[in-house]
């Protein structure tokens, strides 16, 4: 009999439920909060505040959406961290007592593992190609950037991370030293494409292996605004679109340069985008082109499955499910990677 899961996601700002049976999705609801613009960031309180709001009504809309009922589904899987403790609480809340009062087990997901599975959902109408194992997986976010072998469908080793903030920051936090809107990396995106990207250079991170660093350029970035402002206030407005695309080229730059080590060293030549900056543009071109001239497998996500989705929730709790990794009632939302245990 087919297994058919309900996922819940809501590690940060995005309140999200979906339907998967076996591999094929049938249903994926997000709702985004608006309110967390004005502040430049993500605020935990308003954040909590609506999944709180929004919970109900998404997984309603999932379950029709579906076209199931809630007696049909044979598991729930919920994120169970890292992320916001204040979001994971409502939506690990809220897969217990649906699971209570189904009878039906739940499945604790690491949110890491929900995008890296993220190529294995099936749509309806299109081939179902997902990657091979073993593969290579570039995971970027605001919160992570990692670069991981992954062997099979739960068992994965890091082989590089950063080692203070993530690479979806110093798209932010860039964004927000040129003064635009939060979310800063969707709008640096679009304005680099008016810019060219030799207009100004940054200088790397000299960091050894395979791990990353971003908080030092973002302070480089900062200073040399301020000395160029010295002279011109008026400096960032006149160079925006150049700006954005040097920047954007610097850190797309960065990445590149450890994947193409990371392949050379464990001679993995399939290669997996995941993460919300896998939505940025210039980082799929760049990908693309490396993988035409080094002969790479590449399999970059759908858009939209680049942001926190239930679909990679459900997908993840689907092989678990096969795996009989369920978890009790007294499970407990964590905040850190370095926290999560599957047990």
């Amino acid at each position: 009999m087919a297994i058919t899961i309900l996922g819940i996601e809501s590690s940060c700002d995005d309140t999200s439920a979906a339907i998967t049976r076996e591999t094929l999705l049938l249903s994926n609801v997000i709702a985004s909060q608006q309110v967390h613009q004005e502040y430049g960031g993500v605020v935990p309180e308003l954040a909590s505040r609506a999944h709180q709001q929004n919970i109900v009504p998404v997984i309603n809309k999932a379950f029709k959406d579906a076209g199931i009922t809630k007696d049909e589904i044979d598991a729930i899987a919920f994120t169970r961290g890292p992320g916001l403790l204040g979001s994971l609480l409502v939506g690990t809340s809220f897969a217990k007592g649906l699971a209570l009062s189904l009878g039906r087990p739940i499945i604790q997901v690491n949110h890491l593992t929900g995008h890296i599975l993220s190529h294995f959902i099936q749509l309806l109408d299109q081939e179902y190609a997902p990657p091979t194992f073993p593969f290579l997986c570039l995971l970027v976010s605001g919160g992570h950037t990692q670069i991981l072998q992954v062997n099979s469908y739960l068992n994965y080793s890091i082989l590089g991370q950063t080692i203070d903030d993530a690479v979806g920051e110093a798209f932010d936090k860039g964004a927000k030293i040129m003064g635009l809107p939060y979310p800063g990396g969707p709008i640096i995106d679009r304005l680099a494409k008016e810019g060219d990207a030799r207009s100004f250079s940054f200088s790397k991170p000299k960091i050894e292996g395979l791990d990353f660093s971003f908080s030092g350029i973002k302070t480089s970035l900062l200073y040399f605004l301020r000395q160029q402002m010295l002279s011109n206030p008026l400096f960032v407005q006149h160079n925006l679109a150049n700006l954005c695309a040097s920047w954007q080229q610097h850190l797309v730059d960065i990445l590149l340069e450890k994947v193409v080590k990371a392949s050379k060293q464990t001679k993995i030549e399939r290669i997996v985008l995941s993460g919300g900056v896998s939505a940025n543009s210039l980082l799929r071109e760049r990908m693309a082109v490396e993988a035409q001239e080094r002969g790479w497998e590449l399999f970059l996500p759908q858009i939209r499955f680049t942001t926190d989705n239930g679909a990679m929730i459900a997908i993840t709790g689907y092989f678990m499910y096969r795996l009989g990794l369920f978890c009790g009632l007294d499970v407990a939302p964590v905040s850190r990677v370095g926290d999560f245990e599957v047990a």
